[in-house]
């Protein structure tokens, strides 16, 4: 295959010449930039670093496989390609890529020529001598050839030889020598080559370098006495410079890795610079040589709008993206009716406006702000009927290419009632944006005017969102003219151009028609444009990309609620398919719904087993890594979700198909699964998709087509032959006329699944059949196609059928409508599996008829190479088994002696924990002892407590009653004193003498008259016998009161013993063994308080 070279522009200034010294310059490949979507990137400065990165990409394709089969290794060599790499042909002495399984054991190659002295395949540290790399005039001859490719043209080719004249000469450098290297792209490994090179040199060599000024050119070693060439290396080969790093004997060095004559095998080549500064002039040319592609440049100017002679004509791209108030707090971009190319909006709904404008040819004019964002139903409109919107942001975008204005839409407004009124079904109306935009270098404000088609619906329809939401896009040609300086407004103003005309593509193809009148408009409209793949014509040579058209998830509702019932019924019962199931699978699945059916049908319904084992497949290496990775580039480039490089798409169909290739190590990864991953991808979560991947693989026996050098394919194209000689006889007469076999057009029918070449709309079906039908559905689609298509494949001779094949037929079912009348015409088809059974049996038969016929010599040479293949396949899966049996031996080491270093610590700790379980059952026996002994002293304590409170009770109740005995003597004598007083003084106050000597008081008057002697005594004796009774009154209460006193004395010492007991008690509560005086309490029955 030809080598394909794709050069990033990279931007390199003079200032940065100096802080080139000790950086690097990588070279990343870049997978599937044939495309004419991928060379546009390729016009945009990237940002300038210190460290600066060149992109390239090989696209060098070779399924590998047995090499007897020539037949269909001659017509499988496009199988799962890039359209732009599939086209590539061979030339008639470069060899045929044989066919096999990418990623299994190829067959023993013949490397090329290796320079002596080096072992390039070799692990082990290089044998280093100096040896100059000479190449041949045939060597060198094959090089040019396999850089330039067999289809570009000698003239203006961009591979064409880049004359000497441009390209910077370098002298006064000494040849070091080289050696192999098996990390090309290590700086450590670069400079460690350059210190044994530059320390073991022996017989240096003075040269002269030539570094090309474009990256098409080629590096050559010349003789400095006579400019003689002795060596050269093409720019696309050479994939990492790096020089020495300062303070270091290398300083003066610099060196470049290259891959050896397209094979596995890298070379390091080292250079001394006898003027140190010099080094860092010879990387700023290498940059230069990178920076300057004439090969993009070309690319570019070949699909770039076509362009008047006129230099100040400017081309933008500008698209309109409306979103709508989604329910949720956000906004989601509205569907677009593919057919009709309208906006389908809903009443009521609060709606945002989304400009992008992007530049897209000359040089590039600054977009100051925007003036205003405009809208207004219709078309036509004037200038005072368009309705200002409010802006809420402006600026550029995260890349720096496109400018993007958000304008906020309520519809409800007056002005805009006509969009704002559903529209009756099949009926559409028009509305018209406009931007107007501040251009720093342009005079006046730029308008970009936008008629689309609208179309109201109901706030309540449920509508289903496509997979990309798809914008309006217009393409804008503005012409400026330069103003001279004394025209301006002011002289130091920045407006350099004034606005001739501003016209879109539409205007222009109306100019166009309106000069021609023989040409007819093909669109459907004069203000709305197709898309971009809906306008190719059929007969356009170029194929169709993988992943083309968008799948509306839009869906009557009826059908809806028929799937509904469907799959409640089946949700039931997973294991029984329902009845109806197959005839509405035939008419197709909805959108919304494949995900889900799709994971029903292959019986993944419950794969939790699976998923684990995908998360724990992800983590190992495959050897198949770097098939897959140049696959994943090119795997459906025309979807928005797997275009970008790095991007999530690319990330999970990348873990996808290296589980795969782990899990099944048999077939390993297969070119073509990555197409049929990226399809289920679109409709589930990479663990999902992952699981229905091996069930397709393996219950389907998708795998069986890779095995025993494709045998069963073969089979399969023999079935297809024998059903074409069946339904098609005359189109399978034609093709044996013209000697066009199965295998040289549906090869990629079998091996993808059609997800190859064919739009999605059309892939997705075919998926739903094959479901749920079986692998034999692609008879039905493969016939389908050949009825369709016989009439123009009847009239085509051998290579005008295989380009029909390739080109017109995927892009004649871009139309849905196209795609649903094949998928119902396969359906039609009736094809029994006894029949199939049969033209089997049919092909083994010839088979064995044609290995008996065979020449037992080569037969036997075919077996051995067969038997060879598996050989080697054994002795690598043997080798692997025996790396990783060493691998688990030293890891079971390592885990062996970790596991008794753990169980020395666990002893030890188990030896601890026994001595202080000793300890604690001593410490809890000497507790216990120490407890009985307290349990028995509070007893003790207790028992004479309250034997003290029963002595003291007693006291005091007898206490209570002396008392209370001695209150009632005294009351009682106290009464009869008071009366016998009373009985006194009435005597006395009866008698004259008496009452002369006391007054009223009872009181002894002090005058008293002396009375007879007689009545005196009697009255001194009884005041005398009133005295003494007074006496022992007074006396036998001065007792009591001293009784009373030391009762008293003897209740507060009780009272003060009751205290401490109490004290005692609460203080025994507050400690550990309260418990304990708790229940000795409750036994006794008695309470300190309570007889307190």
């Amino acid at each position: 295959m030809d080598d394909k070279v794709s050069v990033g522009k990279i931007s390199v200034s003079s200032d940065s010449v100096s802080t080139l010294n000790s950086e690097d310059f990588v070279l990343v490949s870049r997978l599937g930039d044939e495309t004419p979507s991928s060379t546009n990137n390729g016009s945009d400065d990237e940002k300038t670093g210190l460290k600066v990165c060149f992109c390239t990409s090989v696209c060098v394709d070779q399924i590998v496989g047995n090499g007897s089969e020539q037949q269909l290794q001659r017509e499988l060599e496009d199988v799962l390609m890039d359209p732009s790499v599939a086209d590539a042909g061979h030339g008639p002495g470069t060899g045929m890529d044989s066919l096999g399984v990418g990623g299994r054991s190829p067959l023993p190659t013949t490397a090329s020529p290796v320079a002596p002295g080096s072992d390039p395949l070799s692990s082990s540290p290089p044998k280093l001598e100096i040896v100059l790399p000479v190449q041949t005039a045939q060597e060198s001859e094959l090089n040019e050839r396999s850089y330039r490719g067999d289809e570009s043209s000698s003239d203006g080719s961009p591979g064409s030889p880049i004359p000497d004249e441009d390209s910077v000469v370098f002298s006064q450098l000494t040849y070091l020598g080289c050696a192999s290297v098996n990390a090309p792209r290590s700086e450590v490994e670069a400079l460690r080559m350059m210190s044994i090179l530059r320390g073991q040199c022996q017989v240096p060599l003075d040269v002269t370098l030539s570094v090309p000024g474009v990256s098409e050119g080629t590096v050559r070693l010349l003789d400095p006495n006579n400019s003689t060439e002795i060596a050269n290396y093409p720019i696309y080969k050479i994939l990492f410079c790096v020089r020495g790093h300062d303070g270091t004997p290398e300083s003066d060095c610099f060196a470049f890795t290259e891959s050896h004559y397209n094979a596995e095998i890298f070379r390091i080549h080292v250079f001394r610079c006898q003027i140190q500064e010099a080094v860092s002039r010879i990387l700023y040319s290498f940059a230069t040589a990178f920076r300057r592609s004439a090969k993009k440049a070309i690319l570019s100017s070949q699909q770039a709008a076509p362009l008047t002679p006129d230099s100040d004509l400017f081309t933008f791209t500008v698209s309109l993206e409306i979103r709508e108030d989604d329910g949720k707090g956000t906004f989601s971009a509205v569907a677009k009716d593919k057919d009709k190319q309208s906006f389908k909006l809903r009443a009521g709904m609060d709606k945002k406006i989304v400009i992008y404008v992007q530049q897209t040819s000359n040089k590039e004019l600054a977009i100051e702000r925007c003036f205003g964002l405009l809208l207004s139903p219709g078309k036509n409109v004037k200038n005072s009927d368009m309705h200002l919107l409010d802006l809420e942001s402006m600026g550029k975008s995260s890349d720096g290419k496109s400018y993007i204005i958000t304008g906020s839409w309520n519809p409800n407004t007056p002005q805009f009632q006509a969009v704002n009124e559903e529209t009756p079904k099949d009926k559409f109306m028009y509305m018209t944006t406009a931007v107007d935009l501040v251009i720093t270098e342009v005079e006046e404000p730029v308008r970009f005017l936008l008629e689309t088609r609208v179309r109201v619906c109901s706030p309540n329809d449920r509508l289903f969102w496509p997979f990309s939401k798809r914008s309006y896009t217009e393409t804008f040609y503005l012409k400026l003219r330069q103003m001279e300086r004394k025209e301006r407004k002011s002289p130091a103003s920045d407006t350099l151009y004034e606005v001739v005309s501003l016209e879109s593509e539409n205007e222009r193809e109306k100019r166009k028609t309106t000069a021609s009148p023989g040409i007819v408009p093909t669109g459907p409209g004069t203000g709305v444009p197709s898309p971009p793949e809906d306008d190719e014509e059929e007969d356009n040579d170029e194929p169709l990309l993988s992943g083309s058209g968008d799948v509306s998830k839009e869906c009557a509702e009826k059908i809806l609620e028929t799937w509904g019932e469907l799959l409640s019924k089946w949700h039931l019962n997973l294991s029984v398919r329902p009845r109806q199931l197959p005839a509405l699978v035939r008419s197709g699945i909805p959108e919304a719904l494949r995900g889900e059916v799709w994971q029903l049908l292959a019986g993944c319904h419950n794969n939790d087993h699976q998923v684990e084992e995908y998360r724990t497949l992800i983590t190992k290496e495959s050897p198949q890594d770097s098939a897959i990775t140049r696959d994943i580039n090119r795997t459906f480039p025309a979807h928005d979700y797997f275009k970008d490089t790095g991007g999530d798409g690319q990330d999970s169909l990348y873990k996808i198909c290296k589980a795969y290739s782990v899990y099944d190590e048999e077939i390993g990864y297969c070119q073509g699964q990555s197409f049929l991953a990226a399809v289920l991808l679109l409709h589930m979560p990479e663990e999902q998709a992952f699981s229905v991947l091996v069930k397709i693989m393996f219950d389907y026996g998708l795998r069986d087509l890779f095995k025993q050098n494709f045998e069963d394919l073969h089979c399969k194209f023999f079935q297809l032959e024998r059903l074409m000689q069946e339904y098609i006889s005359d189109l399978y007469n034609h093709f044996l006329n013209v000697g066009l076999e199965a295998h040289m057009y549906a090869s990629q029918w079998f091996l993808t699944l059609f997800t190859a070449k064919f739009p999605l709309y059309m892939v997705f079906h075919i998926i739903d059949l094959l479901l749920c039908e079986g692998i034999s559905v692609i008879f039905n689609v493969a016939l389908a196609l050949l009825k369709t298509s016989k009439d123009d494949l009847i009239q085509t001779d051998f290579e005008g059928a295989l380009k029909f094949f390739r080109v017109p037929v995927p892009k004649r079912y871009r139309s849905e409508e196209n795609a649903k009348k094949l998928m119902e015409l396969a359906c039609s088809i009736k094809i029994s599996q006894k029949k199939l059974k049969k033209f089997e049996k049919e092909y083994h038969t010839i088979r064995e008829q044609q290995e008996q016929q065979e020449a037992p010599i080569e037969r036997y040479e075919r077996e051995n190479r067969r038997l060879q293949e598996a050989n080697m396949r054994l002795e690598q899966e043997n080798d692997d088994l025996a790396h990783e049996l060493v691998s688990s031996k030293i890891a079971l080491r390592k885990d062996l002696d970790n596991a008794e270093e753990k169980a020395d610590a666990l002893n030890k700790e188990l030896l601890l924990t026994k001595q202080k379980l000793v300890d604690s059952e001593d410490e809890k026996r000497r507790l216990e002892e120490e407890s009985a002994q307290l349990k028995e002293m509070c007893r003790r304590e207790l028992d004479k407590s309250e034997s003290e409170i029963k002595k003291n009770g007693s006291i005091i109740g007898e206490y209570k009653q002396i008392c209370s005995q001695l209150s009632e003597r005294l009351e009682k004598q106290q009464t009869s004193t008071r009366g016998e007083l009373e009985k006194i003084r009435s005597k006395v106050e009866g008698c004259e003498k008496c009452s002369s000597l006391f007054n009223k008081e009872g009181r002894v008057r002090a005058a008293v008259s002396t009375a007879p002697g007689g009545g005196s005594e009697e009255t001194d004796e009884e005041k005398e016998a009133l005295k003494s009774q007074l006496r022992e009154m007074e006396l036998e209460l001065a007792q009591t009161k001293l009784q009373l006193v030391e009762a008293e004395c003897k209740i507060q010492d009780l009272e003060h013993h009751l205290g401490l007991a109490l004290n005692e008690v609460q203080a025994a509560k507050k400690t550990w063994f309260n418990r304990t005086l708790s229940s000795i309490k409750t036994v006794t029955g008695t309470q300190g308080k309570e007889t307190a």
